[in-house]
């Protein structure tokens, strides 16, 4: 359960980098609204990650739940903000989520 729970607060973290993508890109009233959006979802990685160090060990943690953001982040700019999507940017991102399914694989 605590691997849900940690997937669950890498998905906030990437809501929460998202937001702030947001937010850059708003004014007025949807500005403050995605940095709520921002708050929210922080909040909730941070509470969801000390959750999930409870039973597994912090430095798996940490590093999965990095690496979802990280992964998740780079995808949303691909496909949100228009980033670009080269050769070597995707090599790289499917890295990550090679070594985030190592240590969870090895966390046993």
């Amino acid at each position: 359960m605590n691997w849900i729970i940690l997937i669950i607060a890498g998905l906030f973290e990437v809501a929460f980098t998202s937001s702030l993508g947001k937010a850059k890109e708003s004014t007025g009233t949807a500005m403050y609204l995605w940095y709520s959006a921002f708050v929210f979802s922080l909040v909730a990685s941070m509470l969801l990650l000390m959750k999930a160090t409870q039973s597994l060990p912090l430095g798996t943690a940490y590093a999965v739940w990095t690496g979802i953001g990280a992964v998740g982040t780079a995808l949303m700019g691909i496909l949100i903000f228009n980033e670009p999507a080269h050769f070597w940017r995707m090599f790289f991102i499917i890295t990550l989520i090679g070594s985030i399914v190592g240590l969870k694989a090895a966390s046993h």
